[in-house]
């Protein structure tokens, strides 16, 4: 692989324009689809095949007006006052009257204050105003599709909750368009301003630091927007973008990172430049494919979880890889080739050791060297940290809250005045075979719930037929939905217990030949638990096994792999600790509202954290390998890996690091959680198991860390992912070898 790969830098090299204009017009082409097929992406949240599941897709099917209807933002707008909402009927007037002229408003009357509503239809008194008089709600409904709500929806009735608040009157909003997306920006240009830093540093030179940052402008650029034109022949989840950013970026400049600095070190060697980008690419490059291929596959694996979402997210971070590996192999050295002898010019001078030397030891160099002398302290140290740190995963709560912060103080509000239920609905589908009258299987059902415990106001709980009669939608309905309101929260045992009972009616219904479903988040949530809960085990499975044997044809050998992936045990394990006494226990204060971690989260991080595992283990240890094979003892190889790729390594982790913590910006909770947990993944994992447990404990294994069992030497491939045969290409070679090797 490595000649192959030797051959494509140099061709890129030597080809540079024709390289550089094949991405541009990549890019221009797709910028032309976007612009053409005008794609969304989808906000709504399925899960097909389960119970809950099914009975959403029996609503939009049987009802069909009320699916349209709830695909149309309609805003709840909460109003409080301690000394009752009657003493402020002035100001919920002028509130009204505003929301009422919002635009779009699709019945402007129906738009009224909650006292008045009360006052005048006792029967929906309870619905709208809650028994003590100090709280209530005014819905504002728009014909603004969900899946079109700009940040200007949201900006015009946040200015009319702001003008009308105050004098002891408090107005919150949620739902609706309060779930309009921000533009975003902030967090992707912090973490491309903080790269752009850690590579000056890195390589003491501008024109070297901007090189990564164009190749992950365009990589990330073209992957966004190969998922936007996807969008428009498949549903792509709006909440499956957050996650290729992050990563796009990370793994973007990281590959050009080592692709760029191994460059730098190969023209110090001797020969043309185009064979140091040959060189380059046939050593750190293979690095690359191999470690972008153990993020692919775990990624793609995700698949094996069955959730629309998280396959989504899965294949648009397997993208994001595959673009950066492509970039870094291709693009990399053709921009190296057209920016020539000024690659690394002009230089910094106060930036020591920007250039690796064998003769100064660095400060990698002399903690390597530590690591080695005295290898037990800093393993036992290492997992000592993690251990502590994965100590509050005994207390992980797992919810799908995907609430905004700016919605939170609403529904704490509509949560005191009306239950904590009444923001977790259970939507029950009885649904008659043979489209018979679906009658007397929906009156059993509804009674048969009223008899329930945790039932909110069980009297009012009636069923709603899809008749052809709009004035009577009962008569000849051959199915019926049932909304149910709990007493208690979506989250807690009572409601989950009272959606199995309600579930457990579904035989006796059976016998009337009528099927019964229960749909809505909270049912949705738990068939995504039961789910997630499946398909954990043959996820690691697949996810470790196939990516073991990688590493075991990177390394040739079962003890590094094995030791890899031991620490990534200890890595994921705190992260989770972390991230649970950060967003859960709301440790250092760095969310306004704990809340549980994010359900499909766990399994996620697995799988994206163990692919980065690999390619820090991937860039590191076989520069330490590659040193051993060339004559070093085991000792003075690790140190040699220290020397040429400590530093690079380094700040390729700080960098993504970085990326990922930007997210934390975001007004979206899922890039938050997500940014956060890979943020700290990445530095668990990088800076204490890749630099610090892991060529530890190699020192203590000597040789027998570099080798294989013969038998299992003769099975498995040599991919030459050190470069050997391509180590010493184009180094003192004739004008007349240099054509050669053309």
């Amino acid at each position: 692989m490595s000649s192959a790969l030797f051959r494509l830098g140099r061709f890129s090299f030597r080809h540079k324009w024709w390289v550089i204009g094949t991405w541009v017009a990549l890019l221009a082409i797709m910028g032309g689809l976007v612009a053409g097929l005008n794609p969304k992406f989808a906000k709504d949240f399925e899960l097909p095949g389960t119970d809950g599941g099914i009975a959403m897709e029996q609503m939009q099917e049987k009802f069909p007006a009320l699916s349209e209807q709830q695909m149309k933002a309609r805003t709840t707008v909460v109003i409080a006052a301690d000394d009752g909402l009657a003493a402020h009927t002035a100001q919920i007037e002028t509130l009204t009257t505003e929301l009422a002229a919002l635009p779009s408003v699709t019945d402007p009357k129906q738009i009224v204050d909650p006292v008045l509503v009360a006052q005048s239809d006792p029967a929906m008194a309870s619905q709208v105003l809650s028994d003590d008089g100090k709280i209530g709600l005014i819905s504002v409904g728009q014909d603004i599709d969900l899946m079109e709500l700009e940040p200007a929806d949201k900006q015009a009735l946040l200015d009319v909750l702001e003008r009308n608040s105050g004098n002891g009157l408090q107005v919150e909003a949620t739902s609706g368009v309060m779930g309009a997306m921000s533009g975003g920006g902030t967090a992707e240009a912090l973490g491309f301003g903080v790269a752009f830093v850690v590579m000056i540093v890195a390589f003491g030179a501008l024109i070297a630091a901007f090189i990564p940052l164009i190749t992950g402008i365009v990589g990330v650029g073209l992957t966004m927007l190969m998922l936007m034109v996807s969008a428009s022949f498949m549903t792509v989840n709006q909440a499956a973008t957050g996650i290729v950013l992050m990563l796009g970026i990370a793994v973007s400049i990281d590959y050009a990172l080592f692709i760029v600095s191994r460059f730098r070190n190969e023209v110090q060697r001797g020969g043309s430049p185009a064979d140091a980008a040959g060189r380059a690419v046939g050593t750190a490059g293979t690095a690359v494919v191999f470690a972008g291929l153990t993020v692919i596959i775990a990624v793609v694996a995700l698949m094996v979880i069955g959730i629309p979402l998280i396959t989504q997210m899965g294949m648009g971070a397997a993208v994001a890889v595959l673009v950066a590996v492509l970039s870094a192999i291709t693009l990399i050295p053709a921009i190296l080739g057209a920016v020539g002898r000024f690659a690394f010019t002009p230089r910094i001078p106060w930036i020591r050791h920007a250039e690796p030397s064998d003769d100064v030891d660095t400060l990698g160099v002399k903690f390597g060297r530590a690591i080695v002398a005295k290898p037990i302290p800093f393993i036992v140290v290492g997992l000592a940290i993690l251990v502590a740190a994965a100590i509050p995963v005994k207390g992980m709560e797992l919810g799908l809250d995907m609430t905004a912060d700016d919605e939170i103080a609403a529904q704490q509000l509509v949560k005191k005045g009306f239950g904590e239920g009444i923001n977790g609905q259970l939507f029950v589908v009885v649904a008659a075979d043979d489209d018979a009258d679906v009658a007397p299987a929906a009156e059993r059902t509804v009674a048969d719930i009223k008899k329930l415990p945790d039932v909110y106001q069980p009297e009012s709980v009636a069923w709603m037929g899809n008749g052809t009669d709009p004035a009577n939608p009962n008569a000849g309905a051959n199915t019926a939905l049932i909304v149910v309101t709990p007493l208690s929260s979506p989250s807690s045992t009572e409601t989950h217990d009272l959606m199995e009972s309600i579930r457990a009616l579904s035989p006796t219904l059976e016998q009337q030949r009528a099927q019964l479903h229960v749909g809505g988040q909270t049912a949705i949530m738990s068939d995504l638990s039961t789910k997630l809960d499946k398909a954990l085990i043959p996820y690691i499975a697949v996810v470790v096994g196939l990516a073991f044997l990688i590493m075991i044809a990177v390394f040739r050998s079962i003890w590094v792999p094995l030791i890899g992936t031991i620490g990534f045990v200890f890595s994921v394990l705190a992260t989770f600790g972390i991230t649970t006494a950060v967003f859960t226990d709301g440790w250092l204060g760095l969310i306004e509202n704990p809340r549980p971690l994010l359900s499909f989260l766990p399994i996620f991080l697995v799988g994206v954290v163990f692919g980065l595992a690999m390619d820090y283990q991937v860039f590191l240890v076989t520069r330490m390998r590659e040193e051993f094979l060339h004559g070093m003892s085991p000792k003075d190889a690790i140190v040699a890996g220290y020397r040429h790729g400590g530093r690079v390594v380094t700040s390729a982790a700080i960098i993504m690091i970085s990326v990922f913590a930007a997210f934390m910006l975001s007004p979206e909770t899922t890039n938050k959680m997500l940014g956060f947990a890979l943020a700290i993944a990445v530095f668990f994992d990088a800076f204490i198991i890749r630099m610090i447990v892991v060529p530890a404990v190699i020192s203590l294994l000597g040789e027998k860390a570099w080798g294989l069992p013969r038998w299992l030497d003769k099975l498995v491939l040599n991919f030459d992912v050190e470069g050997s045969s391509v180590r010493h290409r184009g180094v003192g070679t004739t004008a007349e070898e240099e054509v050669a090797l053309t």
